[in-house]
Order: C-alpha cells, then sequence, then structure tokens
C-alpha cells in the first residue's frame, strides 16, 4: 500500500516464499498483491492477529536484491514507504489479484503480447547479430569532440558519471549508441538503460533505437501506455528478453538484471522529477543505480543543470565537450529584436514577419515558439475590468479554442484552467457588469496559429502543444508532416524544444519569453536558458544560413548575452556565483513541507505545529540536536499557487550545508508526524525543484 511502512504476515507452513516473490495477501476483506521485503522472527504484532500469506502470485519473475536495494535506499532517501515507491514502478495489471475467471494469469498473457512484436528475436539470434557485427553502423564520421567523449567512456567501466555536455546537433546521440554497442558486445544477455524526459520524445528515440539496432528487442516504458502494453514491456525488461529499455522517469524504477549501461538524455529537464506521490529525481536515482551496480551511468544535455555541471567542475563527474556540430553544420545567428517602439501585427515585428516570409519562399521552414498554450491567457471586460478568475485556483482560466475560426462565434470557445482542469463556456455578458464588450487578453498558441495564418495566406501552418498532443496520433501527425516537408511554419510549446531534427527548418522566431526572467523562482534564469537553447538548436541541422530571433524588451539582459554568444559555461559560472553568495543550490540542500487543507489557517497551523517540534528542548526528542544546529527552518508562507482544486496550500523550507544532517533530522521528524495523524495532506519533498 502506498503507506509508511511494512506490513507483517504469517508464512504459511506448506510452502516458503523468498524476498522478491509476489504473493497474495488477505487485506481486510479482499485481497491484495503484496511483495515480500523480508524475514522477522517476532513481530510487534499480537499473534492472534497475524493473517497467513494465501499464495505465490502465478507467473511473475522474482525481484533481485538489487532491485529492492535500490526502491528501499529511495524509500529511505525520500523518506516515504516502500510501497509508494515500489507500487507505481510496477504496471497495475501485474500486481492484480487473480480471479477464477481469468483464462490465464495476467503475466502470461504479457508475455504472449511481447513475444508477437516484430522486434522480439530468441537469444540465439540476437548473441550471434552481436558477435557477427551486424548492428547497423552510422555513416557519419565522428568529430574530434565525439571521439574524445567515447574514448574517456571505453576507457571507464566501474561507477563513474559521465557529463557529455554537447551543444544542439552535436551528436550526443551517436556516441550513446556506439558506448553502448560497445558495453553490450561483450555479453549476450546485456541491457541498456536509455531514459529520456518526456512522453513525446519516445517515438523518434525508439525509431533511431530499431534503425540502430534491429536485432535487439525493445521496451518502452512510460506512465501514457496502455496497461497490458506497459505489462508486457515491463515483463519483457524483468526478465531480460527486451535488450534495449527506453522510457521517461518510471522506467529507471525497472528491474533489468542485464544491465550494462545506464544514458540520462536531456539530464537537466524537470521532467525527470515526479511531481505527485513519492517525489523522487530520475536522474538521480539512475546515478544511484549505476552506483549500486558498479556500472557507468551518462549523462547527456547541451544545458547540463548546474547541479550537474557543479559537480562535473569539482572532479565528481568527468566531463566530455561536444562543441561543434556533427557534419560540420553551423550554429545559428541569434539576434535579438527590441520590442520599445514596435509595432506588433499577431504578436510578431515587422523584423520577424519578413524573416518568416522570406523563409518560406525558399523552401524552407520555420518555428515561432510561443510557451503557452491556449487561445488567451485571460477573459477580460473593458467596463468594470472582470477577469477569468478560478474560484478554485489561483490562477486565471484561460481561454481556449475549440474548433472556431471567428471570435464572434464564442459558443466554440471555453474557459479552462490549466491547475485543476474546470472547464466553463465563455460567458455572453460580463457575470459581473452584464457588459456584452469581453475581450481575450494576451496570446497563446491557438490565437497565434490564427494570427500566422492571416498573415502568411497559403502557407501550411503546423501546430504541436499538449491541447494537439491529447487527440491520439495528433502529435506524431504533426511532426510526420513537418517531417515530409508538408508544413511551412510550426508553432507551439516546448514540446517543439526538444529532441527534433527537422531537416528543412532554418528560422526560429521567439514570441515571448521575458516573463520567465523576473519569476519569484530563482531557478526560472536556468529553465529560460534551457528551453531558448534547445529550441534555438532546433535551427541549421543540416542547412547553412539558420537565424533564431528573441522579440523582447530587455535585449541586455545576462540570459539573452549568453545565449546570443551559445556560451553556457559563461552562464553556468554567473548562475553559480549568484547562487554561492545567497546560499542557494547546489551549495545547500534543501527539503520542503508541504501542508494542503481547506483553509489557510489550518495549513498555516499544521506547518507552525511541525515547526515546533523541530525547537523540542525534550530530552526524549528523538531528532539529534547537534544535526538540528546546523539546519535553517524558515517560516511557514502560502505556496507560489496558494489555492489548487479548492484547497489551500502552504509550504515550509528547511535546508542545510550538510546533506548528512539534514537527512539526521528529516527521519525522526517525520516519523513524529505521521504519528500525529493529522487531517491536513502533507508532503516531504526532498531536493525540491520548485519553491
Amino acid at each position: 500500500m502506498p503507506l509508511p511502512g511494512l506490513f507483517d504476515y504469517l508464512m504459511p507452513s506448506d510452502w516458503t516464499a523468498q524476498v522478491g516473490d509476489w504473493v497474495v495477501v488477505p487485506w481486510g476483506r479482499s485481497r491484495r498483491v503484496g511483495l515480500v521485503a523480508g524475514f522477522l522472527q517476532t513481530s510487534e504484532i499480537p499473534a492472534q492477529r497475524l493473517r497467513p500469506l494465501e499464495s505465490r502470485l502465478p507467473g511473475m519473475p522474482r525481484l533481485t536484491p538489487d532491485w529492492l536495494g535500490l526502491v528501499s535506499f529511495a524509500a529511505r532517501y525520500y523518506h516515504v514507504g516502500l510501497g509508494e515507491l515500489a507500487l507505481p514502478a510496477v504496471p497495475k495489471l501485474l500486481r492484480t489479484v487473480p480471479t477464477a475467471r481469468s483464462r490465464a494469469p495476467a503475466a502470461d498473457r504479457a508475455r504472449e503480447r511481447f513475444a508477437t512484436e516484430p522486434v522480439a528475436l530468441d537469444e540465439g539470434a540476437v548473441a550471434s547479430s552481436l558477435i557477427s557485427g551486424l548492428l547497423v553502423k552510422s555513416e557519419r564520421t565522428l568529430t574530434d569532440g565525439q571521439s574524445a567523449a567515447l574514448n574517456a567512456l571505453l576507457a571507464d567501466s566501474g561507477p563513474l558519471v559521465h557529463l557529455i555536455h554537447g551543444i544542439t546537433g552535436s551528436g550526443k546521440t551517436e556516441v550513446y549508441f556506439r558506448w553502448i554497442e560497445a558495453r553490450m558486445a561483450v555479453d549476450p544477455a546485456s541491457q541498456a538503460l536509455i531514459l529520456v524526459p518526456e512522453i513525446a520524445l519516445t517515438p523518434e528515440f525508439a525509431r533511431r533505437i530499431r534503425d540502430r539496432f534491429p536485432a535487439l528487442p525493445l521496451a518502452i516504458l512510460h506512465s501514457d501506455m496502455p496497461d497490458a502494453e506497459r505489462a508486457a514491456h515491463w515483463l519483457a525488461a524483468a526478465e531480460g528478453r527486451a535488450r534495449i529499455v527506453l522510457g521517461t522517469r518510471l522506467a529507471v524504477l525497472a528491474p533489468l538484471p542485464g544491465l550494462v549501461a545506464i544514458v540520462v538524455d536531456e539530464e537537466h529537464d524537470a521532467s525527470f522529477k515526479q511531481q505527485e506521490g513519492a517525489r523522487y529525481s530520475a536522474r538521480d536515482l539512475a546515478i544511484a543505480l549505476g552506483a549500486r551496480r558498479g556500472l557507468p551511468v551518462v549523462l547527456g544535455s547541451a544545458t547540463p543543470s548546474l547541479e550537474s555541471w557543479h559537480a562535473a567542475r569539482r572532479g565528481r563527474y568527468r566531463l566530455s565537450t561536444l562543441p561543434e556540430r556533427a557534419g560540420g553544420a553551423a550554429l545559428p545567428t541569434v539576434t535579438r529584436l527590441p520590442l520599445a517602439g514596435s509595432t506588433l501585427s499577431h504578436g510578431l515585428t515587422a523584423q520577424a514577419i519578413a524573416a518568416v516570409k522570406e523563409t518560406v519562399s525558399r523552401g524552407e521552414q520555420a518555428l515561432v515558439f510561443l510557451n503557452r498554450r491556449g487561445y488567451a491567457p485571460v477573459l477580460s471586460c473593458s467596463a468594470c475590468g472582470w477577469l477569468s478568475r478560478c474560484e478554485l485556483c489561483d490562477a486565471y482560466r484561460v481561454m481556449h479554442r475549440v474548433g472556431a475560426t471567428s471570435v464572434a462565434n464564442r459558443s466554440r470557445y471555453r474557459l479552462i484552467c490549466h491547475h485543476c482542469a474546470s472547464d466553463r463556456p465563455v460567458p455572453k455578458t460580463c457575470p459581473e457588469c452584464g457588459n456584452v464588450d469581453l475581450a481575450g487578453l494576451g496570446q497563446g498558441t491557438q490565437r497565434l496559429e490564427e494570427g500566422l495564418s492571416e498573415l502568411f495566406e497559403g502557407a501550411r501552418i503546423g501546430r504541436l502543444d499538449r491541447d494537439v498532443a491529447r487527440r491520439k496520433g495528433a502529435a506524431q501527425s504533426v511532426l510526420d508532416a513537418a517531417h515530409a516537408g508538408e508544413v511551412d511554419v510550426l508553432v507551439g510549446t516546448q514540446m517543439l524544444a526538444k529532441g527534433h531534427d527537422f531537416r528543412r527548418l532554418t528560422l526560429v522566431v521567439v514570441v515571448d519569453a521575458d516573463a520567465a526572467l523576473f519569476a519569484a523562482d530563482f531557478r526560472a534564469p536556468e529553465r529560460l536558458f534551457a528551453t531558448l537553447m534547445q529550441v534555438a538548436g532546433r535551427a541549421g541541422r543540416h542547412l547553412a544560413g539558420a537565424r533564431v530571433l528573441i522579440q523582447t524588451r530587455f535585449p541586455q539582459h545576462p540570459v539573452y548575452e549568453a545565449l546570443a554568444a551559445h556560451d553556457y559555461p559563461r552562464f553556468a559560472q554567473q548562475q553559480l556565483d549568484e547562487r554561492e553568495q545567497a546560499r542557494l543550490p547546489p551549495f545547500v540542500y534543501q527539503a520542503l513541507l508541504t501542508a494542503q487543507a481547506r483553509g489557510a489557517e489550518q495549513a498555516h497551523a499544521f506547518l507552525a505545529t511541525a515547526r515546533s517540534l523541530l525547537q523540542d528542548e525534550q530530552p526524549d526528542s528523538p531528532i539529534p540536536r547537534d544535526a538540528l544546529a546546523q539546519l535553517t527552518v524558515c517560516d511557514p508562507v502560502p505556496m507560489p499557487l496558494a489555492q489548487l482544486r479548492g484547497q489551500a496550500r502552504a509550504q515550509m523550507l528547511i535546508e542545510s550545508a550538510s546533506r548528512q544532517a539534514l537527512h539526521a533530522v528529516l527521519g525522526p521528524w517525520i516519523d513524529v508526524l505521521h504519528a500525529q495523524r493529522s487531517a491536513v495532506r502533507w508532503q516531504l519533498v526532498v531536493d525540491p525543484l520548485e519553491i
């Protein structure tokens, strides 16, 4: 269960379970699937209350000590129950109690499903293809940077972390593939794990893996897969039948008996941090997995996280740099277009409009980037100033077009909250004063798409954002059309920024990125730089003369200065200097206690009580005083989104220059909080990315 602690059961006298076995157990009046985590000679539970295990779960492989060790480590580090990590790691279908009507155990059906896939080959075929060198080789000659990075990887076989800092288009993936090939050629039962930050990146990466390693069965793991398909792929990975496993953050918790290589692509991406339930970092767990298994781990990014960059600069990670694009392609020139004094048409300056027209006229592609979906960020009344605020969240409902082509047709527009997903029709009159003159303020990707169609009549426009991606197959259709040359202008959010190789794209226009420059979160500049560097990297990967135009009111801002020079090290050093002075990560370690209740008073009262526990001077307090003296405990404050889905939210930050001291306090403190059984919903986030 996703609860703290473990649950005691009696071992039956007629059969013996082992650690790692899946078993069926009684749970109240029902039955559930359990995982044997350990054995005790005696229990704190009275013998008459203990109930026996019922049976083994048929068809499920026994989980290895390596897997249990990683999950146990993660549970201790993030101070969550073992079940909170173990449950989501296993597909629901495989942890379902079988019924009398089941024609076959779920695991057997999953095996059959994966076996029918065309990429699945028997072990003999896989082994012979590796031994005879029948993997498909790349035709690109390695650059000096690629060769140096690959040689550094091949020189190490132990638990060392390699950080590959390669500019966009520098061929990091080629280095990954050649290293994986070398690691897997030694043992026909070996496996490789490749993590990517977003589900949208898996189809393209999977295609490249299948093209390059056609003889190796590939398993894909992410949360958007149908449960039966995910179960089939998980089981193939756990039993070693899948030789390469590609997935998002949950794939790091897949049991891989033959693991020899771990790659975390776009390691800087915040999507590797789980935001619900157990708040683990898949990147950090991948590093822990490599250390536990004695394996090297490769982190790759054009804009490494400042934590990873700092670790590499201090010598904890081995740094390799790819400073040039593969194939001799040049980086795009970056030009800042000042918005002061400019007249905009559909959000674009005259220079940007001219550049798009020129690009399309040459038969090339342009990408117009706006990291804000929907039609307009807010609906407003011109008479009284009413705004379309969400009643449940501390945010505005965003105006979305649902197929309309005319603003006058209000029935085809909706007001949707991006936080709680509540949905309302656009009112015909102002709810406050009855005025009929309501207008959308600002611009989202839908409105930008509409404007581009007017500006560039006859041009083929393709939009990709989360709204498009919700429709099955729609995102891939847009990408396929772009790759086939059937799209002249792409418009979209950060879904277009990473991992895509558009061969004809030579122009990127960034419409509005200034808001992120002054966000309260100290990580905002880092995220903005990474996003803009990534989206700029889509241009000019195959054609010369590529340009990036950034519309901004602050052209001299250090983020844009470093971006124009394609100078990540300069940006990173400036940010690290500021963080060291301000005592921010990576120079301190943090934990965030959040509370959610019906009213703000309840949430703040809970945090105040939690804070008082750290000030308890009683000699029998379980919290070590010497470690506590090394911590800074901040006052409770509202969260940035102070109300979400009708619930008030507050937070309290704890930090220390000593990770050991921080965790020495968190463990007993959290145990005391669990024992109090408060009605307030609370969560501890270790190494938070959003404060």
